[in-house]
Order: structure tokens, then C-alpha cells, then sequence
């Protein structure tokens, strides 16, 4: 059942319900080379599988939300959650994964996690506003009370890790530090945070656009409000736990900690930088904040957010519970937080525009071609190696691809089955594909293979052919897959 996302500024007599497209405010500026690079990239993940085509799914990527995913972006963004997953819970001990829900009915909650986006049917909307014999002061609280009756949708994963704060400090013997981590969706209104002019609805004028209706008005008035879509963002959220005198150099190691990780991953490592948030940006409960930014063609874009954020927000989570905040070491000052939240889709971008690399070169006839190629780390890379047919009896050779491709599915190396094409095509070919969609290697299984079990594996980054017996080629894969985790 469709569902409209509202906006609804419930503490004042004011509603603003939100509805058609968001238009997106940042310009594609700059030297044409970087637009060409950048139209070249957006077309390249098209093309492979790494997006869904259709110029809305192309601006929800862009902007850095969450899309719909083909096969080579969905297995691109598991290996993007695993490694930041692996970052946050394997570089420090006392570090503890929850999961938590998306949206919540309850009346009793903390507004700072939900946010003002509501869940709401348009018939019920329009039921209510269509109870004409309601004088306006009624119709205003039969609306509010109808939006306080409605699902609440979360804008961030921080208020989770609050609400388990004292449980998980019993588990750890009320010792400090220790953190909480979780990756998920949140729900966001337009990016820009305005909503036009006239877009406030407030208790003398209520006005809605219902899908497919006409505007609905009071009193024969509409404000035509400027309507927004909500944005749908996976998140990444470590709520960092640690005593008061020490918040400062907690929040100084994470940002040296996320901005490393972040270069692991790089092609071109300079493109990812830090830098302090100034005042003017800083949340209300923060006292400081670092950025992790990345230069896209476009212009820079942040990655995550780190925030040093006292401990006021735990209070007010926690009312009347104060005596559970002290630790074992007999502190009764209450722990403070460090919040680290990256946004996980724009980071995918992040990685496929950094790795991304155009070659000019010449054919045979001195036509200029230019070869694509994604060198996506290996860690990160959808495929790790394709498996293609050569010269030979295709059944048979058939069989044997089969046979290696289920023997390197067992030791979890993703493998692409190129010997599943149905017309033949030209190796040449088939390597400028396997380069745009980013496979670390190429292996040809021909009829050498049959006689004397050797292949010859391609790389996409040096473009060398070398020959291998089959059997080495899974030992081969791992050991150059593990030497680039230990980089």
C-alpha cells in the first residue's frame, strides 16, 4: 500500500505535509573535463549493472541516497558495509552491534531520533479533512492528533544506541569505554531544508495534495504549499561511550581512524580529506565535530560525520536513572559521547568515481579509443574474476568452468560466468566489459586447459596475461585478495 512520509512540526500549531519530487539544488559546475569524467561515470554504472537505469534512480545516486541497486552495485555495497562493519567492531574491543527498528508507533519517544517524518495513508488524510461539520480549531486537533497516531520514521541510528546504553554498561561492569554500532536505513525530507515559499500550514489554513486529488482547503483558501519527497539513506552509526576528560582525544583518534580507512579503499587517496566543522554547522548538542570529505568531478561532498556531543542527550534519554551512569571506578560524572555517522550509499559513489581511470589508446587502423576501467580495491571489487571460454569443445569446457566456478563459490570469491554467452565475442571485447565492471581478473579456459590444466589469467590493473595450472588459481585469488587487506 503507497504511503506518503509528512512532515509534521508537532510542538507548534503549525503542519507541513510533503509530497511531490524534491528538486536537487547542487550543480554538476566546474571544468568540462571533470562533467565529462563525471557523465562518463554515471553512464559506466549504468551500463554495468551497478545502478538500475532511469534518470530519477541516476539523481537519487547522485545526491547520495539510497537507489535502486543492479547486481554489481548490491554486491559493491555489501563488501563497502562489511569492511566499514569490520572497521568499527574489530579495531576496538567493547564495541556492540544492535539492531534496531526503522520506524516506530509509540507517542512516548525521544523526537531527536524520529525526526518530524510520519507515516501516513492518503485516505485517512483526506477522511479527516473531509469532516466538514468540524469548526477549524476542531479540524486542527483532529489533524494532530491523527499525525501523533502515525508511525514515526527514524532520521538517525544515534537515539538507538542511547536507548541500550544501560543494559549494554551493566554488560561491560560499568567500564568506560565501549561503543555501539549499527547500519541501517534512515528517512530524511528534502536536503536543501527549505520548503518554500508558503509551505507552512498553520492552525488557520490546511492545505494538502492527496495523490491524484485536487488541493483540499479550508475556507475555500490553499497556501500551495512546495511539497518534498523523503530520502531514504543507509547509514553507518558508532555511538562511542568514554569519560569526560577524555572525549577530545577519543574524537581526534576516530577522525585519524575514519580518515585512514576511508584512503584504505583509494585509488587516488588525496581526494579523501578532514577537516573541522565550523560553529555555524555544529548540532546544537555538539561541542565539536570533523568531517570526512571526498572531491568529487562535481565538487566536495561529505562522507561522514564525527561529533563530539557531551552527555545531555543521555540524560534526557535516561531520566531519573542518573545513579546507573556511574562507573566502577567510583566517577560520578556522566559518560560522554562520540558519534561517528557515515553515509554508506554516497561512499559507494565516492569509490566508484575515485576508481575510475581513462586510457586513450590506438587500434591496429590508428582510430582513438578510450578504455574505461574501474580499479575498485579488491577488497571492494563486486567480481574478483570472470571465467571465459577459449578455443575448444564448448561442452566440454563447460563442464570445467562450472566445476571451478562452484569449487571458488565454496571459498567465497565471487566469480562472473562469462562462459554462459550465448554468441561468441571477441576476447578484446570481453576485457573492455570486464574492466568497465571492474573484475580484478580474466581467466580463459580453452582447450589447453583440457590437455594440460593450464589457463591464462588476465589482469585488469597491469593488463599482463600469465599462465597458471587451474588448481593454483583459487590459492592464487585468495593470497592476492589477502595481501591487499594487509596494505
Amino acid at each position: 500500500m503507497f504511503s506518503h512520509f509528512v512532515k509534521s512540526a508537532l510542538p507548534r500549531c503549525e503542519f507541513t505535509f510533503t509530497y511531490t519530487a524534491w528538486q536537487h539544488t547542487r550543480g554538476w559546475c566546474g571544468a568540462s573535463t571533470n562533467l565529462d569524467q563525471a557523465r562518463t561515470l554515471l553512464q559506466l554504472i549504468v551500463d554495468r549493472g551497478f545502478i538500475s537505469p532511469g534518470h530519477a534512480n541516476v539523481e537519487l545516486f547522485k545526491r547520495g541516497t539510497t537507489c535502486s541497486y543492479g547486481p554489481l552495485g548490491s554486491e559493491l555495497r555489501e563488501n563497502v558495509l562489511h569492511q566499514w562493519w569490520r572497521s568499527m567492531t574489530g579495531s576496538r574491543q567493547q564495541v556492540f552491534e544492535i539492531n534496531t527498528p526503522s520506524s516506530s508507533g509509540s507517542p512516548d519517544i525521544v523526537a531527536g531520533r524520529w525526526g518530524h517524518l510520519r507515516i501516513v495513508e492518503p485516505d485517512d488524510v483526506r477522511n479527516v479533512l473531509n469532516e466538514t461539520e468540524l469548526s477549524r480549531e476542531q479540524l486542527v486537533h483532529s489533524v494532530r492528533m491523527f499525525l501523533q497516531r502515525s508511525p514515526l520514521l527514524r532520521t538517525n541510528l544515534i537515539q538507538g544506541a542511547l536507548e541500550q546504553f544501560v543494559p549494554l554498561f551493566e554488560l561491560v561492569n560499568r567500564k568506560l569505554p565501549f561503543g555501539i554500532a549499527e547500519t541501517g536505513r534512515c528517512f530524511q525530507p528534502s536536503q536543501d531544508g527549505s520548503a518554500g515559499e508558503g509551505s507552512s500550514i498553520n492552525t488557520h489554513s490546511i492545505c494538502v495534495f492527496p495523490e491524484g486529488q485536487t488541493c483540499q482547503t479550508l475556507n475555500g483558501e490553499c497556501l500551495a504549499p512546495v511539497y518534498t519527497e523523503k530520502t531514504e539513506v543507509t547509514h553507518g552509526s558508532l555511538v562511542w561511550f568514554c569519560s569526560p576528560r577524555t572525549s577530545s582525544q577519543w574524537l581526534d583518534h576516530w577522525a585519524r581512524q575514519r580518515l585512514k580507512w576511508w584512503r584504505k579503499f583509494a585509488l587516488v587517496p588525496s581526494d579523501f580529506s578532514s577537516s573541522d566543522v565550523s560553529q555555524d554547522e555544529l548540532e546544537e548538542v555538539a561541542s565539536r565535530g570533523v568531517k570526512i570529505y571526498y572531491k568529487f568531478p562535481w565538487g566536495q561532498e561529505a562522507l561522514e560525520v564525527l561529533s563530539s556531543r557531551g552527555d545531555c542527550e543521555l540524560l534526557q534519554m535516561h531520566k531519573g536513572v542518573r545513579s546507573k551512569f556511574q562507573s566502577r571506578d567510583g566517577q560520578k560524572s556522566v559518560a560522554h559521547i562520540v558519534s561517528i555517522t557515515g553515509n554508506i550509499d554516497r561512499g559507494l559513489l565516492a569509490f566508484l568515481s575515485n576508481s575510475l581511470q581513462l586510457h586513450n589508446r590506438e587500434d591496429i587502423k590508428q582510430k582513438l579509443h578510450q578504455r574505461k576501467v574501474l580499479k575498485l580495491h579488491p577488497l571492494l571489487a563486486p567480481v574478483k574474476v570472470a571465467l571465459g571460454i577459449g578455443r575448444g569443445a564448448t561442452m566440454e569446457l563447460r563442464q570445467v568452468c562450472e566445476g571451478l566456478w562452484q569449487e571458488l563459490k565454496e571459498a567465497k570469491i565471487s566469480a562472473w560466468p562469462g562462459y554462459l554467452e550465448t554468441s561468441p565475442v571477441p576476447m578484446e571485447q570481453l576485457n573492455s566489459k570486464y574492466d568497465e565492471m571492474g573484475v580484478l581478473f580474466t581467466a580463459v579456459i580453452s582447450e589447453n586447459t583440457l590437455e594440460s590444466g593450464l589457463l591464462q589469467v588476465r589482469s585488469r590493473d597491469t593488463t599482463i596475461k600469465e599462465t597458471m595450472h587451474i588448481s593454483e588459481l583459487n590459492n592464487f585469488l585468495s593470497r592476492y585478495i589477502s595481501a591487499a587487506d594487509n596494505m
